[in-house]
């Protein structure tokens, strides 16, 4: 007869314990959903996958009397007269006096897999005492590589952001008037030869090397393909190789696993500038236990030197300077010491810094005394 309440109150307890575990599986979802994750495409490079930079010397023609002095230099009137000797212009020993012409350097990246006819963008840079590259046209100029080869060709008008306008008592400058750029002004004249599809594996170069982070990829790779595709081989490097029984090439393995998130992890860090004063720091930073205080010394000096001279029509006497000096000296005597458990982090630290008005170079200084009183869980890089 009591046996029905036993039974009833059995079941009452089961489904209540599979509540709590659908809860926390549903917690366990949530939390991972909410993690702060990456594609893979945004935290890898493909090897062999870069981009080239490009170099080159040219000419711009057309300025307004604002190119270089023929006089002031030398390399701009030697490629004039080359230039010119070329088209079937002799000029040699002429006294050339034009300031429409200035030499530059342009500047070029080569994207990845570029076919032979397209088109990139390229930078000018005056090399000579131009005032402003304005109006400017730049003539043919092969842009080379670091291997002495031409890969493109560059020419077109040049766009500047700035200008500069000089009277007779006053100049004005916006922005840099000689630099400028030209939308799709360099051809591509040369392929490089590299052909990612025949590869059977691939290295995946992490931008940020960790450890943690190069184990998760291969892990998120292995388990989405269900094969041991992948292997971390450091923390700035994964191996990704194609399985023989894949139907698509090795471009298609990674376009199938670029967009599979990953959550990033890197160590804590501190990046501080001393020069412009800034502070940045990663959300893992902790202190541990330590006693803070900061006392600011502060000696000013104030000069008020003033005229002494004689009376009018007097017969003797002369004009002098008598220094007056007022000298003043805070020692910040109301300093005390301030404790910080441990687990608090860098970010209530100077928040709390911020609260009594310190500058971000007396937080700088705190930051650098805590990190070699041994309190600082971080990593310290000055820029």
């Amino acid at each position: 007869m009591f046996q029905a309440p036993d039974k009833t109150e059995r079941i009452v307890k089961e489904v209540i314990g599979l509540f709590f575990v659908i809860l926390m599986v549903l917690f366990a979802v949530s939390s991972t959903a909410n993690a702060k994750t990456a594609r893979i495409k945004d935290i890898v490079d493909i090897e062999g996958v870069r981009e080239n930079q490009l170099v080159g010397y040219g000419i711009v023609v057309g300025l307004n009397g604002t190119g270089d002095g023929l006089n002031n230099s030398p390399f701009t009137r030697q490629s004039l007269e080359a230039m010119l000797e070329r088209l079937g212009v002799s000029v040699r020993d002429q006294n050339m006096n034009t300031g429409n012409v200035a030499a530059v350097m342009v500047t070029a990246t080569l994207p990845p897999f570029t076919n032979q006819g397209s088109h990139i963008d390229v930078n000018i840079s005056s090399l000579g005492d131009a005032s402003s590259l304005q109006g400017g046209t730049l003539l043919v100029t092969p842009l080379l590589a670091a291997d002495g080869e031409v890969y493109a060709v560059a020419q077109g008008e040049i766009s500047i952001a700035g200008f500069s306008i000089q009277g007779d008592a006053a100049t004005v400058t916006q922005n840099i008037p000689t630099s400028g750029r030209i939308a799709s002004g360099g051809i591509v004249e040369r392929e490089i030869d590299f052909t990612l599809e025949e590869l059977q594996e691939v290295r995946l170069a992490l931008k940020n090397p960790d450890f943690t982070t190069s184990r998760r990829i291969a892990q998120a790779i292995n388990g989405f393909t269900s094969a041991s595709l992948a292997r971390a081989e450091n923390s700035a490097s994964v191996m990704l190789k194609r399985p023989a029984n894949y139907d698509g090439s090795i471009v298609d393995l990674i376009t199938d696993i670029e967009q599979l998130p990953i959550q990033p992890d890197q160590p804590a860090r501190v990046v501080i500038s001393e020069r412009s004063g800034v502070i940045v720091m990663g959300s893992d930073v902790r202190i541990s236990n330590v006693a803070i205080a900061q006392s600011n010394l502060t000696i000013r000096v104030t000069e008020t030197p003033q005229v002494s001279q004689a009376n009018p029509f007097a017969e003797q006497g002369q004009t002098v300077i008598v220094p007056r000096t007022d000298l003043s000296v805070n020692a910040g005597n109301d300093v005390k010491l301030a404790l910080l458990e441990t687990g608090v982090t860098l970010q209530d630290l100077v928040t709390g810094l911020n609260r009594l008005g310190m500058q971000p170079r007396d937080i700088i200084t705190i930051i650098q005394a805590i990190k070699a009183a041994g309190a600082l869980q971080a990593e310290i890089e000055v820029m």
